[in-house]
């Protein structure tokens, strides 16, 4: 026991492997991710702007949106510029505390995002189910409410999984991955994680399986109510305002599903670099563009924006 607590005392930094060790590769995959988190930057930050100008679209659909494109910019700032930066360098570091935050923000936000999204499809359903009663029952403490309860369940979630993370006694502190992550944190222990895999595995049924099965539950009922609608207008009018939101909920759940509780490999390491990836950068690039293409009220204020100028 002793040497295991000198040898996490030890660590005071890590060491990233990052993506690839190939000089052209790693230029490659600069301008690559340089280039999403710009699309990132302006697509979310532009929605943000969208929402907060426009009345049309000041309503608890785009509340809870708003609130999914400022957990996404958080999200991609947690990643993005340490990763560009470490795209350009020789040695890739990260200071013992740094990983610590990093680990407990990207897990935060992450978390958030899943009981956002069961949010949505709360909203949604109220929406398609009692739309007679929408406002009265979405009213602005209850949006509030919910968004601000998805923030406090995600990091208080993520304050436990971090702690329990970083006392483990390290063997080394060569990460075999672009950030600092749960799974590969957990490989560098020098003691048995079986608890903490069950932890993981407790905390993703919690932030993962729960969201899911609201978000289930929401689209069984919306279905069964689109269904019901006589004319074929009106069952795509119903559809077209869950659409975007469903195409979100798959792309979102259906990664971290994959990573966290999906079988594992030799190859799972690369797996879950490249499903990180993803879900750092292309999730939140493609999030305002999916509610904007899909969307003719944000589309027609985007429109607007753009004749102004």
């Amino acid at each position: 026991m002793g040497q295991e607590n000198k040898t996490q005392t030890w660590v005071r930094e890590f060491i990233l492997l990052g993506l690839s060790s190939d000089w052209k590769m790693q230029v490659f995959l600069f301008v690559l991710v340089l280039t999403m988190y710009l699309v990132t930057l302006v697509g979310n930050v532009l929605i943000l702007l969208l929402i907060r100008l426009h009345s049309r679209l000041q309503n608890p659909m785009y509340f809870f949106l708003s609130v999914l494109s400022f957990v996404d910019l958080c999200y991609s700032n947690s990643f993005a510029p340490q990763m560009l930066a470490h795209l350009l360098s020789a040695r890739k570091s990260i200071p013992f505390y740094s990983c610590v935050l990093q680990l407990y923000i990207s897990l935060g936000l992450g978390g958030s995002e899943f009981f956002l999204l069961g949010a949505m499809a709360y909203d949604r359903y109220v929406a398609v189910c009692h739309p007679l009663h929408y406002t009265v029952i979405m009213h602005g403490q209850l949006c509030l409410g919910l968004a601000a309860g998805c923030l406090v369940v995600g990091f208080t979630n993520s304050l436990m999984e971090t702690i329990i993370t970083f006392r483990l006694p390290l063997c080394h502190s060569v990460i075999n991955h672009f950030a600092c992550e749960t799974l590969a944190v957990l490989r560098l222990a020098c003691v048995d994680v079986s608890f903490n895999k069950v932890m993981v595995a407790i905390s993703g049924f919690l932030v993962i399986m729960l969201p899911c099965f609201l978000v289930l539950f929401s689209y069984v009922r919306i279905v069964a109510a689109i269904l019901n609608i006589r004319s074929a207008q009106g069952r795509s009018k119903a559809f077209g305002t869950c659409a975007s939101h469903l195409t979100v909920v798959c792309m979102c759940f259906g990664a971290t599903i994959f990573t966290y509780l999906g079988p594992q490999s030799a190859s799972s390491e690369e797996e879950e670099k490249m499903v990180a990836l993803f879900y750092a950068l292309v999730a939140p690039m493609l999030n305002p563009m999916i509610y904007s293409l899909r969307n003719k009220e944000v589309m027609a204020a985007l429109q607007k924006v753009l004749e102004k100028f």
